[in-house]
Formats: structure tokens, C-alpha cells, sequence
């Protein structure tokens, strides 16, 4: 069997996010498990992803417990603020700002 991964989208409800989802979709990306995460604003909004109608859920310093993959597109603030707490809960980040570009000990 294939691995898949728990895979959460910081900034799920944005262009930059909808996009991330559908790159995921288009490329059948192994998924097990997926969160949508945005503003509170946002929480409780559903996306479709695939066949599913996926609730956004609000996102906090613990949205990436148990999460493999971290997709990050809300923003270098956002990012700033939540991506180390998502690396250390142990999981892979990819983010799409600016926040981390120019720090050599972030690997690009």
C-alpha cells in the first residue's frame, strides 16, 4: 500500500490557497487526511477537495498536531507566526511567502 500523508493548507480560502488544493487534487497527491485551515473569519466555511466537502477550521499554534505536511499561503506574517509551531510538532513545512527566503538556516 502506498504511503499518504495528513496534509493541512494554512491560507486554504485564499487564491494562492485554492490553487495549493488544486495542484493537490490535479496531482492525486496521496492524502490521508486534510485540514483546511484560514482566519476565523473563515472557520466553518466548506471547500470542496475531490468528492468532499471539507469544513475550514481556525488557525492556531495546535492546527499541526499530528500533520505530515504543512502547506503554507496566507501570507509572510502568518507564516512567521505559525510555521515554527507546525515544524515543531514535527511536521514538514512548504510556505509560499517571503517569511523565511533569505534565512540560511531554512533550507529552500
Amino acid at each position: 500500500m502506498a504511503k499518504s500523508f495528513n496534509v493541512a493548507v494554512a491560507g486554504a480560502t485564499g487564491a494562492v490557497g485554492n490553487q495549493m488544493l488544486s495542484c493537490l487534487e490535479e496531482r492525486d497527491f496521496p492524502i490521508n487526511n486534510l485540514k483546511l485551515l484560514a482566519t476565523s473569519r473563515s472557520a466553518g466555511r466548506k471547500l470542496r477537495f475531490k468528492s468532499e466537502e471539507i469544513p475550514v477550521e481556525e488557525l492556531t499554534e495546535t492546527s499541526f498536531r499530528g500533520v505530515d505536511i504543512g502547506i503554507f499561503s496566507a501570507g509572510g506574517a502568518t507564516s512567521e507566526k505559525y510555521a515554527p509551531f507546525a515544524a515543531k510538532d514535527g511536521c514538514v513545512v512548504v510556505d509560499n511567502s517571503a517569511a523565511w527566503r533569505m534565512d540560511p538556516d531554512v533550507p529552500l
